[in-house]
């Protein structure tokens, strides 16, 4: 029996009829497509989505299996877990294209770092993962392990060191989804995120090696054998939000099969579908036009393609809450 579409689905499918609208519901449409038929879904996360709390309806998404693998950000990774901890903590600026300068010092020197309108606290958001996150990754170099810095989060969310702290319904947190799942995540570039950097700072006092956190490298090796056992029949698709390494880089991979291992019957990305508002200029790998990549071997020709002109913020919420019939 079909599942009938909630409200929101509906109020989509007779507004939504032109333009970036239309978009919106055909990329959700194509999406649902793509699974039905068996297909599997990357999403890339840019930006700074958790803190826009995308895991309200991101989290729903990773429990119902309708996303199978994540390429993210390392603010992105670790955002989610802060704001699961530190949410009353948060300073909203709505009038935030108005601080002076001045203004903007004074946030810093009170410990607050500001994400566009959202100001994320130090010392409950920050400080309080650190001294968690700091035990596991000794603890793993002591035991001589290393491990990928997603797995380093999961292990500390798992462990339940955090619980007696969250602040908001953990229903809404996409890395304690991602977690209990051991959904595969790949975060390339991960070095200059918050925890990237707190943890370079142990390597240059010598409290830690480099090596207890696997590399993007090692990324990419593994995203490479993940890809190739998983883009079979119906392929595994692209949903990407924003732009950026979290996007470029998990799509690299379908090419390097192809052109740099020289595979064979390779199949390259079998949806796609991207929410941005940046624009085809400069080189802007943000802003390029689906068929940009079919020159590089990313998309085929008959690929599934979608480009939503947009706020992320927006779209995004709007088409999970269409896949997940809301």
């Amino acid at each position: 029996m079909t599942m009938k579409r909630g409200p929101i689905s509906q109020f989509l499918e007779e507004n939504f009829l032109h333009f970036n609208a239309a978009t919106l519901v055909d990329s959700a449409k194509g999406y649902e497509t793509h699974l039905e038929k068996g297909g599997k879904m990357l999403i890339s996360l840019a930006g700074a989505m958790s803190t826009a709390e995308l895991g309200i309806s991101l989290a729903e998404m990773i429990r119902q299996g309708k996303v199978d693998i994540i390429s993210c950000t390392g603010a992105n990774l670790e955002e989610d877990i802060m704001n699961l901890v530190a949410h009353s903590h948060y300073k909203r600026i709505p009038n935030y294209r108005d601080l002076t300068p001045q203004q903007e010092l004074e946030l810093l020197e009170n410990k607050y770092n500001r994400v566009t309108d959202t100001c994320i606290p130090e010392e409950e958001a920050f400080r309080k993962i650190q001294s968690h996150i700091e035990k596991i990754w000794k603890d793993a170099e002591q035991a001589g392990e290393r491990y990928f810095p997603h797995e380093y989060m999961y292990k500390l969310l798992l462990s339940g060191v955090l619980e007696d702290e969250y602040e908001i319904d953990p229903k809404n947190s996409w890395m304690l989804a991602a977690a209990e799942r051991n959904l595969p995540i790949v975060v390339p570039g991960w070095e200059d995120s918050t925890m990237g950097n707190i943890f370079a700072s142990y390597v240059i006092k010598q409290e830690l090696k480099a090596s207890t956190v696997k590399s993007g490298l090692e990324y990419m090796v593994w995203l490479a054998n993940w890809y190739e056992h998983n883009a079979v029949g119906q392929g595994v698709g692209f949903f990407q939000i924003g732009g950026g390494i979290a996007g470029d880089f998990a799509m690299c991979v379908a090419p390097m099969l192809e052109q740099d291992l020289e595979k064979e019957n390779i199949l390259k990305w079998r949806y796609y579908s991207q929410i941005t508002d940046s624009t085809t200029s400069f080189g802007s790998y943000s802003g390029c036009i689906p068929n940009e990549k079919i020159t590089w071997g990313k998309l085929d020709v008959d690929t599934p393609s979608f480009m939503i002109e947009s706020d992320a913020t927006i779209v995004a919420p709007l088409i999970f809450a269409y896949i997940l019939k809301q």
